[in-house]
């Protein structure tokens, strides 16, 4: 029996890189993982202006979408089993709200509920370069059980495209949820590359 369902909050905040969490809804329904959308109000007009989607273009990508408002929905509460959240990407401004225990919406409110309940918590951050009040505010989120992971590159795979850049660095996210997506191009050393021609 597992601690807590295949369920996972996903929140999409207004910095740059909206892509990773369009591709994290993609691949936690294909790993069959129930999904919790929040979006921030600048999320949709990041994701109008790099995806050229709408909000109604969100339908049907989570099971359910709470309003960014709804400081009443079920993700508020600890009470409500999940894995944890994942925020991709995760602006500076919401890092710093969870960060100062600030929850005044529903998307640090529930990844503050994800910290109370020492669920998992992953911050695909979108921000740099970095100055000293970021690094302290990502240290103190480490040091509160949250897991900061920028969406970096994995030259290694040798990808072939921007959507291959951001599904392995997403999907290497929800690894840390014990997601296992078979998206990831796993490092199987230099071994290979060693023994070439002599």
């Amino acid at each position: 029996m597992t601690l807590n369902p295949r369920r996972l909050v996903i929140g999409i905040s207004g910095a740059s890189g909206a892509a990773y969490g369009i591709a994290a809804l993609a691949l936690a329904r294909a790993a069959g993982v129930e999904t919790h959308l929040v979006v921030s109000r600048s999320a949709l007009l990041t994701l109008q202006q790099e995806l050229g989607l709408q909000k109604a273009d969100l339908d049907g990508r989570a099971d359910v979408i709470h309003p960014a408002a709804d400081i009443g929905a079920t993700i508020a509460s600890g009470s409500f089993r999940t894995m944890g959240m994942l925020i991709a990407p995760c602006s500076v401004r919401t890092m710093s709200e969870i960060a100062t225990g600030v929850t005044s919406t529903l998307m640090s409110r529930a990844a503050d509920v994800v910290l109370k309940e020492r669920r998992r918590l992953v911050l695909m951050l979108r921000e740099t370069p970095l100055h000293l009040g970021h690094l302290e505010t990502m240290t103190r989120l480490t040091q509160m059980g949250g897991i900061i992971m920028p969406p970096v590159p994995a030259f290694y795979a040798k990808p072939q495209s921007l959507d291959e850049v951001v599904t392995h660095s997403t999907a290497r996210a929800l690894d840390l949820f014990d997601i296992d997506t078979g998206a990831v191009k796993r490092w199987n050393g230099l071994k290979d590359a060693l023994e070439g021609p002599a």
